[in-house]
């Protein structure tokens, strides 16, 4: 005594899995699968936070060599800087001490001596 339902299941799960070796997929009707999903479309890339980044980034590296070089040595390069020509004129042009790089420089040497003195006790 074979069941009918039984045997329609079984029909339907071979057919599913026929489809399926086939390299077809199976979407149950009214379910959420992979063709109701679609890639978002690309957005572009922003212009103002990697140019932002850029600015930081140079900004600390003048800070920093500002510190570590000192101001007078410091000035007395970019000095140099501006007797050249060509491309030595445009990096005296940027790694002039602005007064960005001063403050920033100001508060790496007093971060500096904070940890020297944390250090030291």
């Amino acid at each position: 005594m074979s069941d009918p339902n039984l045997r329609d299941f079984y029909g339907r799960v071979a057919r599913i899995e026929q489809a399926h070796s086939a390299g077809m997929g199976f979407e149950a009707e009214g379910a959420l699968g992979r063709s109701h999903y679609r890639r978002p479309d690309r957005s572009r890339r922003g212009f103002v936070k990697p140019l932002l980044l850029v600015l930081l980034c140079g900004f600390g590296m003048k800070a920093t060599i500002h510190y570590k070089v000192g101001a007078a040595s410091y000035d007395a390069r970019v000095t140099a800087l501006k007797a050249g020509e060509g491309f030595d004129l445009l990096g005296a042009a940027l790694m002039q001490a602005d007064p960005v790089t001063v403050f920033l420089s100001a508060q790496i040497a007093r971060g500096v001596a904070a940890l020297e003195r944390q250090a030291g006790a």
